[in-house]
């Protein structure tokens, strides 16, 4: 049979559109279905009501779904259509759960915990605290595992938050001051993972009623990179970044493939993490040289500008040769070399996150040429910062 002997799919998505990671996941979906199609859909109408059509009726061939609840789960297994779940918890794993047969997308929780701690390492710090979410979810628990695991490889321990067991603390209102008392006990400068963003965006109120500087008190990281969630932190929260396009696109492959009637054993896709999208919240250093650690505020703060060396030597005093000297006994490099990473960093951003001509990059990342942009880029990553934007924002390529 060609393609064209073959029903057109229906498939209904069950699948959060109000965040970030729900929407790229449904991209992959609606990519493969562009190129392999055409499949029509079902769109869930509210993220606050979860609702199956009448599969039957409509003519449904699958489902892609997050299973939330026993009435959702149940009208799911009746139809005995191919279905792929996201996100299981603990109980919907355990054995007997008739979930547990089903081929599942999850992040790969473990490796966006390790690389929050290499992050947060990689700025200094020694001190290390996770926050994570209500319920049995194993995108929660395995993200603090991996984060626990790569600090304990590096010989440091990682307090965790203790959820207040009283329903009445679980409300923000009081979980916030909770919270806020517990960030205060602990020893700082402190760096923080948060479950998700949402979660960081409240780590970072905390911190505010606690009275504690984010980030150079404490540095807070989430995961999933949901830009509008990010952006709303004060200030905006950095966050390990989830390639769930491509696992939409893997999961639409796989819930072809079962459409068609291939016999396919219980698969589990992993969402892989694709790095740490700095902002605000943790962009900082700590040293032990208070001096250094200032400078080095200083330089985050004003990069941008094109400042240089002898702007860093008058805001912090001294002398030019004695802060290089700290800068290499503290950082093992020089004032400039700072300076220079952190504009490429910000290109880095820019080169991701918007559409701007490398010479406006440039000029917005405070070098004085493109030409200069595109020497320190190639030196530092290896590639051109067009190659870069190519990779990074390139899922339409590699999905083809």
């Amino acid at each position: 049979m060609g393609r064209d002997d073959y029903p057109t799919p229906k498939v209904a998505l069950l699948v959060e559109t109000s965040l970030g990671y729900g929407r790229r996941f449904l991209r992959g979906v609606v990519r493969y279905a562009r190129l392999h199609g055409p499949w029509g859909f079902y769109i869930n109408p509210s993220d606050l009501r979860q609702l199956l059509p009448r599969m039957e009726e409509w003519g449904g061939t699958g489902i892609i779904a997050r299973i939330e609840t026993r009435q959702v789960e149940r009208a799911v297994l009746a139809t005995g259509l191919p279905t792929i779940a996201l996100d299981l918890t603990n109980a919907q794993l355990a054995p007997g759960s008739p979930l547990a047969a089903l081929s599942e997308v999850r992040p790969d929780s473990p490796a966006a915990g390790a690389l929050a701690a290499e992050h947060l390492l990689d700025r200094g710090f020694k001190h290390f605290a996770f926050v994570g979410s209500w319920g049995d979810f194993p995108w929660s628990i395995d993200r603090g595992a991996g984060f626990a695991a790569r600090l304990k490889a590096a010989g440091v321990a990682c307090e965790q938050f203790p959820m207040p067991q009283r329903p009445a603390d679980r409300q923000w209102g009081r979980e916030q001051r909770i919270l806020a008392a517990w960030l205060r006990s602990l020893p700082r400068p402190l760096g923080v993972l948060a479950c998700d963003d949402d979660r960081g965006r409240q780590v970072c109120e905390a911190c505010h009623t606690a009275g504690l500087s984010v980030p150079d008190e404490v540095a807070v990281v989430g995961v999933d990179n949901d830009d509008l969630l990010c952006e709303l932190a004060d200030p905006p929260l950095s966050s390990v970044a989830l390639d769930s396009e491509q696992a939409g696109w893997e999961a639409a492959a796989l819930l072809d493939r079962m459409m068609k009637g291939e016999k396919v054993k219980r698969q589990r896709i992993l969402v892989a993490p694709t790095g740490v999208v700095v902002r605000r919240s943790s962009d900082t250093r700590t040293t032990s040289d208070l001096t250094v650690t200032q400078a080095v505020r200083f330089i985050h703060d004003n990069a941008p500008r094109g400042i240089g060396v002898d702007d860093v030597v008058a805001a912090v005093g001294g002398s030019r040769r004695a802060l290089e000297l700290r800068f290499r006994k503290t950082l093992g490099r020089p004032v400039n070399a700072e300076i220079q990473g952190v504009k490429v960093e910000r290109a880095k951003r820019l080169l991701t996150e918007t559409d701007l001509s490398i010479e406006r990059i440039a000029a917005a990342s405070g070098f004085a040429s493109s030409g200069y942009l595109i020497r320190l880029f190639k030196r530092d990553t290896g590639l051109a910062p067009s190659s870069y934007r190519r990779e990074k924002k390139g899922a339409a390529t590699r999905f083809g």
